[in-house]
């Protein structure tokens, strides 16, 4: 397979073009710079979208692991397929709504969404069932700018068509959640899409930190509405662990996955997206849960992630 990795030289990017050529597929790294023989494609210039067309042509799949959110990107890749790692429910919507018939695309290929969306569908939730996602990121790590600029932009801001309607504020409402390291902490309410890929459920995501600390700042930044950008410029605290944990309201069934190194685990599953998603899923537009099942992913991680992989009663 061919594969072109744009944004190759990120945090998240960089694991993606090891984890492809590790299994022997041909990558072409490509950025801002071009540097390391890789090809230019800069999506924040004019012609942003013209470079990644010529960029594209000749590989059976692109992986946008820039951070750059541009749903038109979808229409220049010349029917090669296309990977995105991003977690803005908006910009999830436009791209669906934006890739051409007859042209695969993955939609959130991470940690969230990406395995969050695979353990909800791996809780065998019924249509209308009510899911809880609690998410646990690492905040020790040291996190690539998409991620900072995606953490920050959640302040001040309203969830993307909240699946209960109405005006939910991102980082307001708090809930306690014991969590699968057995630990109750206090979740914030965010916007981390998986509510607009799965719309046959009513999925309410949580977001908490590993270092409580972190998580007190964020709550405090998230309830004045503004000071984003101290989110960026807080060190590093706590571990680089991660956890996630899909809840059923209606019987309580629950699965969870655990590691350690958001950027490398998300680089491993999107990795991983791209070899399904040509032969998996030609000519649609999918979400990891319809490419890999809750074993086959969190396998994927190796020795940095575990999981309860069997659905339990809470």
């Amino acid at each position: 397979m061919r594969a072109l990795v744009v944004g190759a030289r990120g945090a998240v990017g960089r694991h993606v073009v090891d984890a492809l050529r590790s299994v022997g597929h041909d990558v072409t790294p490509a950025g801002r710079s071009g540097a390391d023989g890789g090809a230019l494609v800069d999506l924040t210039a004019s012609d942003g979208r013209d470079q990644l067309g010529r960029a594209a042509a000749g590989h059976d799949v692109v992986v946008n692991a820039s951070g750059i959110e541009d749903a038109r990107i979808a229409g220049v890749l010349g029917g090669a397929a296309l990977v995105d790692i991003s977690a803005s429910s908006s910009y999830l919507v436009g791209l669906r709504a934006a890739v051409p018939a007859g042209v695969s695309a993955v939609l959130g290929a991470g940690l969230v969404p990406g395995l969050s969306t695979v353990l909800i569908s791996a809780t065998g939730a019924r249509r209308g069932d009510e899911v809880d996602l609690a998410v646990m990121l690492g905040s020790g790590e040291k996190h690539g700018a998409a991620a900072v600029a995606w953490t920050e932009g959640l302040v001040g801001t309203a969830l993307h068509a909240p699946p209960e309607g109405g005006h939910v504020r991102n980082l307001h409402e708090r809930r306690r959640i014991v969590g699968p390291d057995g630990r109750r902490r206090t979740h914030l309410r965010a916007d981390l899409a998986d509510h607009v890929l799965r719309d046959d459920l009513v999925v309410r995501s949580w977001l908490t930190f590993s270092s409580a600390t972190a998580t007190a700042a964020v709550a405090i930044v998230g309830g004045l509405g503004r000071g984003r950008r101290l989110i960026g410029g807080a060190p590093p605290i706590g571990s680089d662990a991660w956890s996630l944990q899909a809840t059923v309201r209606r019987d309580g069934r629950q699965l969870a996955a655990v590691g350690s190194g958001q950027s490398r685990a998300t680089g491993l599953l999107t990795a991983l997206a791209a070899e399904r998603v040509v032969d998996v899923a030609p000519g649609r537009c999918v979400t990891m849960a319809d490419l890999v099942t809750a074993e086959e992913a969190v396998g994927a991680l190796g020795p940095t992630a575990t999981g309860s992989t069997t659905a339990q009663e809470a």
